[in-house]
């Protein structure tokens, strides 16, 4: 079983879930999430993976970081899901286009006819085209 996927996450997303019910609406930056938790850093980071698992499945209020006061908090605040919603996919994109340009395009003139790699570089120039739309 994966690291993020163990028990041990499960408790440590509990930990966070709690924690962040009790800042609502404010949130908390990450130093303080280690602090409160009592948890290392990549504990906190298996912790909020896992939370993010479960959120959908559990029916919570969604997770969500703002970059300007650098807290993760709970929401459901459409100003705020919107605008973290917006950073996610423009940072996703991003990266899409950087994968393509370096890896993709070049691999792709390497192996012209490569059934696999014409695929790939047709399913993620859809992904790249979707997320552009919604960014």
């Amino acid at each position: 079983m994966a690291r993020r996927k163990g028990d041990a996450a499960r408790a440590h997303a509990a930990c966070i879930y709690r924690i962040l019910l009790e800042t609502r609406p404010a949130g908390l930056e990450f130093p303080q999430i280690l602090a409160a938790c009592e948890l290392t850093r990549s504990q906190v980071r298996d912790g909020l993976a896992m939370l993010r698992d479960q959120i959908a499945e559990q029916d919570w209020p969604p997770l969500v970081y703002s970059r300007r006061d650098k807290w993760y908090f709970f929401t459901a605040d459409p100003d705020e899901l919107e605008s973290y919603e917006v950073m996610w996919v423009r940072a996703r994109l991003t990266q899409v286009r950087r994968f393509i340009n370096g890896t993709l395009i070049p691999h792709t003139r390497l192996a012209p006819d490569d059934k696999r790699v014409r695929f790939i570089n047709s399913q993620i120039t859809a992904v790249e085209s979707t997320l552009d739309l919604i960014a």
